[in-house]
């Protein structure tokens, strides 16, 4: 581990993360996933190793938001060495772009080369409902941040990352091999990722469909960009938990996000499972 005093600051606090951790266990797993609102879980399908609460991480961020538990499970799902991040951080809750990607980069640093993003999502296309998943295609980063912005370090990337094949093609492809043999429908689709805290308005509904996108939330997109510069293949997967404001019949509200996701548990849980123990060896480089 480089403990030069030359790091970048950022650089600085990752391995700082780092050996916090590394001061636990030895444990390197092959795949990162970072657990969207209600998603948490996933993670109890793994058989742990260790779990560490993020406030004994340094520099790690603190979820406050209910359906985000704020913990990294690292273990094994099925013979998968595998790190969960139950629980994210989001711009709404005041955080920066870098301090919601940390987590990211954490796990990158720790070995993991395949990382698997979660979310639960407003559907915009109509032809979508409560309980489907959608394998993101792209993604539009609406929030007006980046967090490659600041200085760059270059043992993390390039300054200019190339964001043509964001989402792993092989990945995605593993993932709709794997749903058709589960009998498990998975759409396909852009999210677009805006700030929140407030949902959109129908009129921003329109707009963002006008824009091409299928469905919305409030995260990834930061997370991917991070994963992206820093070589990590990813996949992002949402759980569409409501229609969009000009197609809801009534109030939106954070319950009714977290009951959708609920339906889909098991569905999800095994499709997780599959998917983890299908990846080929070349992607864990």
């Amino acid at each position: 581990m480089n403990t030069s005093s030359s790091l970048n600051p950022l650089q600085q606090q990752v391995e700082e993360a780092i050996a916090a951790i590394r001061a636990k266990t030895t444990f390197q797993p092959n795949v990162g996933a970072v657990l969207g609102s209600g998603l948490g879980y996933l993670a109890d399908h793994i058989e742990p190793v260790l779990t560490i609460p993020y406030n004994e991480i340094p520099h790690f961020p603190l979820p406050s938001v209910e359906g985000h538990q704020g913990k990294l499970v690292l273990g094994h799902l099925d013979s998968v060495p595998v790190a969960f991040l139950s629980g994210r951080i989001h711009l709404y809750e005041g955080f920066t772009p870098q301090q919601v990607v940390f987590p990211v980069r954490v796990l990158r640093q720790l070995g993991a080369s395949v990382l698997i993003v979660t979310n639960a999502a407003g559907g915009i296309n109509k032809t979508f409902v409560p309980g489907d998943l959608m394998l993101i295609e792209d993604h539009l980063n609406l929030t007006g941040r980046n967090p490659l912005m600041g200085p760059n370090v270059k043992d993390w990337g390039p300054r200019f990352p190339d964001m043509g094949e964001a989402y792993n093609t092989s990945l995605k492809e593993l993932a709709k091999t794997q749903a058709q043999a589960q009998n498990l429908t998975l759409k396909t689709g852009v999210y677009a990722g805006l700030t929140g805290p407030s949902y959109e308005t129908p009129a921003e509904i329109r707009m963002l469909r006008g824009f091409g996108a299928d469905a919305v939330g409030m995260s990834t997109v930061l997370e991917v960009i991070a994963a992206r510069h820093i070589g990590f293949r990813t996949l992002a997967i949402s759980c569409i938990s409501n229609l969009a404001a000009d197609i809801h019949p009534g109030e939106l509200s954070h319950e009714e996000v977290t009951e959708a996701v609920e339906t889909k548990k098991d569905a999800f849980g095994q499709f997780l499972r599959n998917l983890l123990t299908h990846i080929p060896q070349e992607l864990y480089t």
